[in-house]
Formats: structure tokens, sequence, C-alpha cells
């Protein structure tokens, strides 16, 4: 009996790695235009509208959101409540938590990611790269921690709204891809 679950539980994780695996080529194109696209315009935005003292609006979060939404668009943790709150609840935790901790980086790195992604489970939003986005408000440069809540603005609802229509539009132009996922 144990022996057949354990070979059944085998068999279903095995399909779903392989499954999440076999992708098509001209999906490894969609992918590609679609972080290109996204990230180019945060890019463009940051060089433009901020100067290029300070990447304001590209912070790494961002990259690792780019993967999901745009390499793994069927996945749970890349649809747009994820996506949307998971930064969201992130980005005001991880500020909170750097003005009560201001002087203390390992602390303060700690319980933000930590209580980030504990807040990310309970509200049913989990977004792994919500965790950077709280570390990034407690380690990023000085200019982005000067920003206070404005961070939770600028960049990162700024950001993830940038990212988020990007997604919306190019992952919906193939027939076989859509965003967000349906069944």
């Amino acid at each position: 009996m144990v022996k057949n679950k354990i070979h059944r539980a085998y068999r279903k994780s095995k399909y779903v790695v392989y499954r999440q695996t076999i992708l098509r080529p001209i999906d490894h194109l969609w992918t590609f235009i679609g972080a290109f696209i996204g990230i180019a315009s945060l890019g463009y935005l940051q060089g433009t509208q901020f100067g290029k003292t300070d990447s304001i609006l590209l912070i790494g979060s961002f990259g690792a959101t780019a993967v999901l939404i745009f390499g793994a668009t069927n996945s749970p943790l890349a649809q747009p409540r994820n996506l949307i709150f998971g930064h969201l609840i992130s980005a005001i935790i991880g500020v909170s938590i750097y003005k009560l901790i201001p002087d203390n980086m390992w602390l303060s790195s700690a319980l933000a990611v930590s209580l980030s992604i504990v807040a990310m489970q309970i509200t049913k939003t989990l977004h792994p790269p919500g965790g950077a986005t709280a570390l990034i408000a407690n380690i990023g440069s000085e200019h982005i921690k000067s920003l206070g809540f404005g961070y939770v603005f600028s960049p990162v609802l700024t950001g993830v709204m940038i990212l988020f229509t990007v997604a919306v539009i190019v992952n919906n132009i193939p027939k076989n891809r859509n965003y967000p996922y349906k069944k």
C-alpha cells in the first residue's frame, strides 16, 4: 500500500516536472520578447525620467518577476493577484521594518523577508520575488532607503504595473499562451 502511494507520487511529480519543462521553441521567443520589452520599458523610463544616477525602477526583484510572468505563465505564483499584492505587501513590510530598525541591517533584512513570506502566505499572494522586494527596502542604496513609503509606489507599484501590462499584452498574442492563466 505505502509502496504504491510512493510510486504514484513519484509518477505524478515526474509528470509535473517533465510537463513544465516541455516548451515549444516558439515559447522561448515569446518569453524573450516579453521579458525584453518589460525590463527595457523599466530601463527606458529609468533613463529618461529619473536619470542615470540611481536605478530606481530597476530593482532586482523585477528580474525574478520577469522569469515567472514570461517564463512560467501558468504558475500560480505568477498570477496577477500574487504578482501585484505579493510585491506591495512585501514593500510595505520591508519599508516598515527598515523604519523600525534602520541601523541593524542583518536583523531588519531577516525580519523583512521572513515577515513578508508569512504575510504573503496568509493573504494567499505568495510571489517569491516579493521577498527580494522586502530585502531591497533594507539593503538598497541610500536613495532607495530615503524614499520611505514612496518606495511602495515607485519603483514597486509602478514597475509591477508596467510588467503586468506587458505580460498581458505579449502573453496573449500567441494562441497557445495566455496570461492570466486560464485552465
